[in-house]
């Protein structure tokens, strides 16, 4: 757990991600990082000396077997308030659309939800689960499928919608976002997606992963270089002072 919370608060702090009397929800898909990141802003709510409240939001997919109940068990223990929005968004992707590429809608309808939800919640941040893989994989598939350096930012505010996102994990490898959901047995639920496993995201993983036999630490190599660009939002508040801890 300390490592974790170490790579959390980095984070936070190099981006100013939190402050005083935020109200953050977290985006829970039942996946192993949406969990890991639940458990971590819990835990760091708990001393940070910016205090926040964190509340959990699931927005339901509209498949039967996607049980959230042992997620509910997790909030209860960790005391934080769970959220269910149920919605249609996979049977109106997959069964009525047929949208032969589905992700980009049903990220985009997600992402709605989630932010209604969210404000109806009496949030003004939602917290994304995010980490490091995400970040180089997302900057690669921008710079090979579009042409553009870019990636999410890691602190966005949407005017429109009036929240701020941010991402936690971001200093997270992938790999240990695996191990801590196993160490401390998440209740992870199984997405039964059918476009799971089959994107451009999991093409440009296998990618990065073969270049990386013969390119040890090629990641990291990246992601220091969007942060040495730097990339738009991506330069880290390296001098910020920690908040004095409060007795």
């Amino acid at each position: 757990m300390q490592k974790m919370l170490s790579y959390v608060r980095r984070a936070v702090d190099h981006y100013n991600m939190i402050k005083e009397g935020d109200r953050v929800a977290v985006g829970v898909s039942g996946g192993k990082d949406s969990l890991a990141l639940l458990v971590a802003l819990t835990q760091l709510s708990r001393f940070y000396p910016e205090k926040f409240e964190v509340v959990a939001i699931t927005l339901e997919m509209g498949y039967d077997e996607m049980d959230f109940s042992p997620v509910q068990a997790l909030c209860d223990r960790l005391g934080v308030e769970y959220i269910r929005v149920p919605t249609q968004i996979g049977p109106i992707i997959f069964d009525i659309r047929h949208e032969e590429n589905p992700c980009a809608l049903c990220a985009k309808m997600r992402r709605g939800a989630l932010h209604d939800a969210a404000r109806k919640a009496g949030c003004n941040k939602v917290a994304l689960g995010h980490h490091f893989d995400d970040v180089v994989e997302t900057y690669m598939l921008s710079l090979f499928y579009e042409g553009r350096i870019s990636c999410f930012q890691p602190v966005t505010y949407l005017d429109r919608a009036d929240i701020t996102l941010i991402r936690p994990l971001l200093y997270v490898p992938e790999y240990f976002v695996r191990s801590f959901a196993k160490r401390h047995e998440l209740p992870i639920v199984h997405n039964p997606c059918p476009a799971d496993g089959n994107t451009k995201r999991q093409e440009i993983k296998e990618l990065l992963k073969n270049l990386e036999t013969t390119m040890p630490g090629l990641r990291e190599r990246i992601f220091g270089a969007m942060q040495r660009y730097p990339l738009d939002g991506w330069a880290p508040d390296r001098t910020r002072k920690k908040p004095r801890e409060k007795k």
